[in-house]
């Protein structure tokens, strides 16, 4: 037991907008041990400019329960102070934010490490669909998961 509190982890998924500095400041407010903040965010890319926008849904309930059982995984694995991960769902234009993951820990490798292994793990586990909407009006499927993705997750067994 290390006698400090436990450290905090910040789950959500909304339609709305984050707001990049505020998460992080709410993240790390008091915590005077962290040596290193890191953030990832996920945009929507516009695929050579033929996408216009992705309409993400999720498993209500489910998805927040696995993104923090996954945060939670990865505060204990990186001895983190801290983790926050953000998700929209909804449409979201190119050039928009998608997910926000923001890692606290003492030292740089750590936090790095951290927020890497939560991206991953979201990107292979947490239930979330996505369909591509294209620019010249026409609908696509549902976007099937990347074997890269599982590749990348694979390196932290």
């Amino acid at each position: 037991m290390t006698g400090r509190a436990p450290a905090p982890v910040t789950v959500r998924v909304q339609t709305d907008d984050f707001d990049i500095a505020a998460e992080t400041a709410r993240l790390t407010d008091g915590q005077a041990a962290a040596g290193a903040i890191v953030t990832f965010t996920g945009l929507c890319r516009d695929e050579g400019g033929r996408l216009s926008a992705l309409e993400l849904e999720h498993y209500p309930g489910m998805a927040e329960a696995e993104i923090g059982r996954i945060c939670h995984e990865a505060v204990e694995r990186f001895s983190l102070l801290g983790i926050a991960a953000i998700h929209r769902v909804g449409r979201i234009a190119p050039g928009e934010n998608i997910v926000l993951v923001i890692a606290a820990a003492p030292h740089r490798h750590a936090a790095f490490d951290g927020a890497s292994f939560v991206m991953d793990y979201l990107k292979t586990s947490a239930p979330f669909w996505k369909k591509e909407h294209f620019s010249d009006g026409s609908e696509g499927g549902w976007v099937d998961a990347k074997e890269s993705d599982d590749r990348a997750r694979g390196k932290w067994s």
